[in-house]
């Protein structure tokens, strides 16, 4: 397909179980879940974390959560921690804030995944541009992004 993002050609190459699913591009958390027919709390965040100089991270956050600065530190065993501003995070990436995902990106940086999501069932995650999504179930997913969980956010 003509419209098929960097993200749907990567996991069309695997045997991960997935359903696209398109909709409008959304202006909140609350309207997206709304229009995709699934809870906040299970639509992820990916997030493009810098840790130093050309070395990132994505990291998993469910709705309705944000990421504890602390324990990602911790967990890292870090000190520092900052986000990339919109044009690095695009550079290193492939994809524009809001539509960034692990899939098909530039680099395949790890990810680092909060607890929460491993027992959420089915999961959404961006697809790769505004307004597709990949409804995808949430061990399926962290197994198939060989993702490091850990307790690495806080209720928003």
């Amino acid at each position: 397909m003509h419209d098929e993002t960097p993200a749907i050609r990567a996991l069309a190459a695997t045997d991960l179980r997935y359903e696209v699913v398109r909709t409008v591009a959304a202006n909140s958390v609350e309207e997206s879940a709304g229009l995709q027919g699934i809870e906040v709390g299970h639509l992820l965040r990916t997030i493009v974390v810098r840790l130093g100089e050309g070395d990132y991270v994505f990291v998993l956050v469910p709705g309705g959560r944000q990421i504890d600065w602390p324990k990602l530190r911790g967990h890292l065993g870090v000190k520092r921690l900052s986000l990339p501003n919109a044009e690095r995070a695009r550079a290193v990436t492939g994809y524009e804030r809001g539509a960034i995902t692990p899939f098909g990106s530039r680099e395949p940086w790890p990810v680092v995944a909060d607890a929460g999501i491993a027992v959420l069932g089915r999961v959404a995650i961006g697809g790769g541009a505004r307004g597709v999504n990949l409804h995808v179930d949430a061990a399926d997913l962290l197994a198939a992004l060989d993702a490091d969980v850990a307790d690495i956010t806080s209720p928003a």
